[in-house]
């Protein structure tokens, strides 16, 4: 059972298309909102970064956030991410609840002894005396043409590690109420968007709402194939779920949305009636999260598969600048389709 600060309210945790009237905003916006909302419930929390105090803020995240709650709560922060890490954990163990913007995930790398070392071992190290409820965010994954050393995918790289947990949403309604659950959790949160997701838009209602870790999403019903994924690919998939459908072939569609913790349950469930999985996962294949869940399935759901699980990750290369070779690269919905038409023969 996952323990929150405080306890989360009882809502409808489901996503649905926005009907009409409805309000819609764009990701970048429901990540600001969230913050916003903890923020003013709870004088604890802070947000630094480079550029978040800016007027803009770092893509537009955090614009006018800084006019609202002032410079000590808004810190832009020198390009020295080991030592705003470093900052950030010591203020989360003597009692603060701080928000850490990596401008990409990338740059998380230079801070990995902080990150990695330290802020899930605290609490184990301590004997529970010491906490860190800390959140780190940030882009992750490849931007659009930003080159191999600023395109890292850090999940398969990071969740290898315990005492913390990893969300990745994959849509404006998710990004909000998952991140206003990290603010609220006891433990690290490594919170990981995309660049090339902040400007989409979904409905993303008005009051308050929270959606608890560890709780898979049906985004698409079908009884041919599981389409397992997280994050930007999830609408790899739905896209492929739509042409599929054309052919005749229905497939379900699960949105992860956290990876630590991981609901196999929901897996398992979908594989007992598809008989079927590909997971689709935006990290190298070589021990990936995809490498994880096939694993798991094995373990625990070999007696319903009728084929072997595959998995669709990026070409297992560093990533291309070249913008054709970066789309080759990655994983695509006519990956997926070819992976998924394989399967059934």
């Amino acid at each position: 059972m996952i323990q929150y600060a405080v306890d989360l309210p009882e809502i409808d945790f489901s996503y649905a298309p926005p009907r009409e009237g409805e309000r819609v905003i764009q990701f970048r916006e429901a990540l600001r909102e969230a913050m916003s909302e903890e923020m003013r419930r709870d004088e604890r929390i802070f947000l630094m970064g480079e550029e978040v105090a800016e007027y803009n803020g770092a893509y537009k995240v955090s614009q006018g956030m800084l006019d609202e709650f002032g410079p000590k709560r808004i810190i832009d922060t020198p390009i020295s991410e080991n030592g705003f890490a470093g900052l950030g954990i010591a203020a989360a163990m003597a009692g603060l609840r701080p928000i850490v913007e990596f401008m990409s995930w990338s740059f998380s790398l230079v801070a990995a002894d902080q990150i990695l070392n330290n802020a899930p071992k605290m609490l184990y190290m301590s004997g529970g005396q010491w906490g860190c409820p800390i959140v780190f965010r940030g882009n992750d994954g490849a931007g659009g043409q930003l080159g191999s050393t600023h395109s890292w995918c850090v999940e398969g790289l990071y969740s290898n590690v315990p005492g913390m947990k990893m969300v990745i949403p994959s849509n404006p309604y998710d990004a909000k109420g998952l991140l206003k659950t990290a603010i609220r959790d006891p433990d690290p949160v490594f919170f990981l968007e995309s660049e090339r997701m902040l400007g989409d838009r979904a409905h993303v209602p008005p009051e308050e709402y929270y959606i608890p870790f560890g709780q898979a999403r049906l985004a698409r019903e079908g009884d041919a194939c599981t389409l397992v994924s997280f994050g930007r690919p999830v609408n790899f998939c739905l896209e492929a779920g739509e042409a599929l459908s054309g052919q005749g072939i229905e497939v379900d569609v699960l949105d992860m949305r956290t990876i630590r913790p991981l609901d196999i349950d929901a897996i398992v469930r979908s594989v007992q009636k598809t008989n079927r999985i590909v997971v689709v996962d935006q990290c190298w294949p070589f021990a990936s999260v995809a490498s994880e869940v096939m694993a798991q399935i094995c373990e625990h759901a070999f007696d319903w598969l009728d084929a072997p699980p595959v998995r669709v990750n990026t070409d297992d290369v560093p990533t291309p600048y070249a913008k054709n070779l970066e789309a080759a690269y990655l994983p695509n919905p006519e990956k997926i389709i070819r992976a998924v038409t394989h399967l059934v023969g």
